[in-house]
């Protein structure tokens, strides 16, 4: 696992950018797995900016989104569809075909999460941006005595949609059930890009990252794997900081 930790949030989102260029650029037919929230969006921002820059092409780019909530269309202003739109598919060139995001909507929510499934065992993740929720989790796999390898209907914690109130009127707005990819799907990205933000995030990265493995913190299972590489801020990874000496400062 490499961990840096950035002074600069604009050099942090930078980095990261990087990263998904080189990974498009590498492969014939890129396929990148994309989170939502916060954290991400200055990410985006700098993709759209090489993107005009002409740094960058998505068009064979085939992108698969971690999650959506339960009962929200794509035209609403807070589900991920709308966000991903937002902020970095309407201005970018790649193929609207080749966009997925797991359907909310779907009548069936048990064959929708079989259907994202079956579209992810046809085309691994070559690189996965990451975030993490308060209490650990990756996606919206929530902390538990088990954890669901495929996409799955989740309920969310009170701490989940106590964090995502901010982007509604209010609390009771926030749906309570989401679709998602399940870690066990996260966990077979050739690379993992995990991106966390702010002092609030400090104690739930040092435990993700230097605490034990377990269902409890979601997080702590990408310590298995091979390829992740954890960006922090100063803020973010000041507990991880004092735990580890040597850690590489990003400048």
């Amino acid at each position: 696992m490499e961990v840096k930790v950035f002074g600069d949030q604009h050099d942090l989102d930078s980095y990261a950018a990087s990263l998904i260029v080189h990974t498009v650029k590498d492969k014939t037919n890129p396929v990148l797995g994309l989170a939502t929230g916060s954290t991400p969006i200055g990410i985006y921002r700098a993709l759209v900016e090489d993107f005009r820059q002409g740094t960058i092409s998505f068009r064979g780019v085939t992108t698969y989104n971690l999650d959506e909530y339960v009962g929200l269309p794509p035209v609403h202003s807070q589900s991920y569809a709308y966000y991903m739109k937002q902020h970095l598919f309407q201005h970018i060139d790649i193929d609207p075909s080749n966009i997925n995001i797991p359907n909310g909507m779907a009548d069936d929510l048990s064959g929708e999460c079989r259907r994202y499934d079956s579209l992810l065992e046809g085309r691994p993740i070559d690189l996965q941006l990451l975030g993490i929720g308060h209490n650990g989790h990756i996606g919206f796999n929530e902390p538990g005595d088990t954890l669901t390898g495929g996409t799955h209907v989740v309920e969310l914690k009170e701490a989940t949609r106590r964090a995502n109130a901010r982007f509604f009127t209010s609390y009771n707005d926030v749906p309570k059930l989401a679709l998602t990819m399940g870690v066990g799907s996260i966990l077979k990205a050739r690379k993992i890009v995990l991106c966390v933000r702010g002092s609030d995030k400090a104690q739930i990265v040092k435990e993700a990252l230097t605490g034990p493995i377990t269902t409890a913190c979601p997080a702590s299972l990408l310590q298995t794997h091979a390829n992740v590489i954890v960006l922090l801020d100063r803020d973010a990874g000041k507990e991880w900081i004092d735990h580890v000496n040597g850690v590489e400062m990003a400048h």
